[in-house]
């Protein structure tokens, strides 16, 4: 996958698509960062949690631009997230993400709000890069309760 962000980053410099040039430098920064930390490359798992990071900072900074009525900017992240998105698995439905979040709950047998963590832990590992973990927590709250 690095090897894949590196040459669309090549080919957003060549084509000269700004927003997708400056997401994937930053992407690549952050990918960077963290195998400079570790000391070692990353493998594809750990750049899909990059991304996802990097998509939640985004979503995250969008409410923020909401509340300030910067609605130039909010299309901007918009077209990130979406450039970002497109080096995710493909995201499962939220009627699949319902049927995993009912299986992970059979599962680990939770019946109460008390057992929330339990089924996260075993949840994460399904749905990782695939769907929207604060949707999946939502859901699994209101089916715990």
């Amino acid at each position: 996958m690095n090897e894949k962000i590196k040459q669309d980053l090549i080919l957003a410099m060549k084509s000269k698509e700004e927003i997708k040039l400056a997401t994937l430098r930053l992407l690549k920064g952050a990918v960077q960062i963290e195998e400079k930390k570790i000391m070692k490359p990353l493998d594809d798992n750990q750049i899909i949690d990059i991304i996802s990071k990097q998509i939640k900072l985004r979503k995250e900074s969008i409410e923020e631009f909401k509340k300030a009525n910067r609605l130039d900017t909010i299309d901007t992240l918009n077209k990130e997230i979406e450039v970002l998105l497109s080096y995710l698995p493909e995201q499962i439905s939220n009627e699949e993400l319902e049927k995993i979040i009912d299986d992970s709950i059979k599962e680990v047998n939770a019946i109460s709000s008390k057992d929330f963590g339990n089924v996260m832990k075993v949840l994460m590992p399904k749905i990782k890069g695939k769907a929207d973990t604060k949707l999946a927590s939502e859901i699994l709250k209101s089916k715990l309760n």
